[in-house]
């Protein structure tokens, strides 16, 4: 109970370990989640390049501009002008119809209409590139009824269109980025400013500490499960509130998709919040100042959502980084939430993740007895030396 409650007298006096720990995870996903709280963006301005001028390309450009996504803003002279526009952030993207688009399509060829994105914000260039190809498809169809030379309006439509089918996206029903990348993110957070907050409480004792050791000389200290236990113990009972606020507070609060009851919840969180905080204890041993576990977890943030999985198909990873991204409890846990919270997977479903993640937790909980021992070890060896150094100078001044 000594080390809990030192512990958690320090993390409260800690300025930025109380940011890590308390304002990061109660500010960042909720002005992350407002960012990305319309999900898709509409009416997304583009320029125009008509080099064709026929009744083809006005068609192409007034389906493109009735569409919810894309609306035709300006009408440039040339790519020259049109990428001006897009420099001054006027648009955010470009349709150009070369001069012999018409004459290429009453030719029986392929004719070709060019689209160029502002890549810097995904969901601007997914608008701009879907709506031309879904125009394209549809005036691709009209062109092939009206060449079948049908007899009846059903024989057009079956030319048109052969297989009838409806197109909804699973799991995600509005297509927003919202949806599909924010519970992963949500997770990341919690391990995150997690380590990020045991790290630089650890870089603290290091500063504070004459020695420069990680555990001070002192009797509640000689103990190393007694240590574990209680730092950890401080962690949890935070965490335990931040990871509801992060899990189930913050989808409502933004209509995000939430299958999930609290039972299954709680089995998920309770080992992925003790594998996260025994994984942040044995990292925070390397760290000599309280900067060095920004430089260190912050780098890897983004790799790390990668490798879970979401992002990024998981089948598209190479064995190596899937074996590198087993070293970190996000990936299950990360993985897990997402099948149960937003495809609305039962708990058996994610029992492996589960499991791995309890592995987590005892794996790395003997390893931070293990590193949290050594520092034990060279706390007492710097003392013993200390000690007789200054034995030996006491010696030399009474001789002299």
């Amino acid at each position: 109970m000594c080390i809990w409650r030192q512990e958690l007298v320090q993390v409260f006096r800690d300025e930025g370990v109380l940011i890590f720990f308390i304002i990061v995870p109660l500010i960042y996903p909720l002005l992350y989640a407002w960012i990305y709280n319309n999900e898709t963006v509409r009416d997304v301005p583009v320029a125009v390049v008509d080099d064709s001028h026929t009744s083809l390309s006005r068609q192409f450009l007034r389906m493109c501009d009735a569409s919810a996504d894309v609306r035709v803003a300006y009408y440039a002279q040339d790519l020259d002008e049109a990428k001006s526009l897009v420099s001054r952030q006027l648009v955010k993207g470009v349709y150009y119809i070369p001069s012999d688009f018409e004459t290429k399509v009453n030719r029986m060829e392929q004719g070709t209409i060019s689209v160029y994105c502002d890549m810097s914000l995904m969901l601007t260039y997914k608008a701009i590139f879907q709506t031309a190809q879904l125009v394209s498809m549809q005036m691709g169809a009209e062109i092939q009824t009206k060449l079948g030379q049908h007899y009846t309006k059903r024989e057009e439509v079956i030319a048109a269109r052969p297989l009838a089918y409806d197109e909804v996206p699973i799991f995600n029903p509005a297509g927003g980025y919202g949806s599909f990348v924010l519970p992963g993110v949500l997770m990341l957070i919690l391990q995150q400013t997690l380590v990020l907050g045991i790290g630089m409480s650890a870089g603290t004792a290091r500063e504070r500490n004459r020695y420069h050791q990680l555990i001070p000389i002192s009797r509640p200290y000689q103990n190393v499960f007694r240590i574990v236990l209680g730092k950890a113990l401080c962690y949890f009972m935070i965490y335990a509130l931040m990871g509801a606020w992060l899990v189930i507070v913050v989808p409502r609060l933004f209509h995000f998709p939430q299958l999930a009851t609290w039972e299954p919840l709680l089995w998920l969180m309770l080992p992925f919040i003790l594998a996260c905080i025994f994984f942040g204890m044995v990292v925070s041993c390397i760290v000599k100042y309280r900067e060095n576990v920004m430089l260190l977890m912050v780098f890897i943030s983004v790799p790390l959502l990668f490798m879970t999985g979401v992002s990024w198909p998981q089948s598209n990873i190479s064995g190596f980084w899937q074996g590198v991204s087993w070293v970190f409890p996000s990936t299950f846990g990360v993985r897990a939430y997402v099948r149960l919270n937003s495809m609305g997977a039962a708990l058996c479903d994610v029992h492996t993740e589960i499991m791995l993640l309890w592995l987590h937790t005892f794996l790395y909980f003997w390893l931070a007895c293990v590193v949290y021992g050594y520092q034990i070890y060279l706390t007492r060896y710097d003392a013993f030396w200390r000690y007789h150094e200054m034995k030996e100078r006491r010696k030399a001044l009474k001789k002299a």
